[in-house]
């Protein structure tokens, strides 16, 4: 018997267009699948080479996320180096999307930031942490 595996995750969004515009330039994400339903778009995105393993499920039509203060859910991503993560804070403080500055925690949670996506949820990008490409030789320890 197989060991059931993550393969997507479906957010209802609110505007697709910002939306896979958003996750396209901060996440390089493409866009694998495309169709209608019910009159509602519905996108399927990927990291590059990895279609076949996960992929985010975004559907047109859904409500605004609206975190509460102490509400800390997101979406995690890894990227190769702490500059990764200084490149994106510019970024992003200078679209007005930076939520969570970047800082220095102990292992195993790394450097971070955090944004937020134009539907109100939140995305870290993260180097350090054992989970993602590099992380190999890496243990939660």
């Amino acid at each position: 018997m197989m060991t059931p595996r993550l393969t997507h995750i479906a957010l209802h969004v609110e505007n697709l267009s910002r939306c896979v515009d958003f996750y396209q330039k901060y996440c390089r994400l493409q866009v694998v699948h495309q169709r209608e339903k019910h009159n509602k778009q519905v996108v399927w995105m990927a990291e590059p080479g990895r279609s076949h393993e996960f992929v985010m499920v975004f559907l047109e039509g859904g409500p605004l996320h609206e975190p509460a203060a102490n509400d800390f859910g997101h979406l995690g991503f890894a990227v190769a180096s702490k500059s990764e993560v200084d490149a994106i804070v510019v970024k992003a403080k200078l679209e007005g999307v930076l939520v969570w500055p970047a800082i220095q925690e102990h292992y195993p949670v790394g450097y971070y930031c955090g944004l937020v996506d134009p539907n109100g949820n939140y995305v870290e990008f993260s180097y350090g942490q054992p989970l993602g490409p590099g992380s190999e030789h890496m243990s939660f320890g």
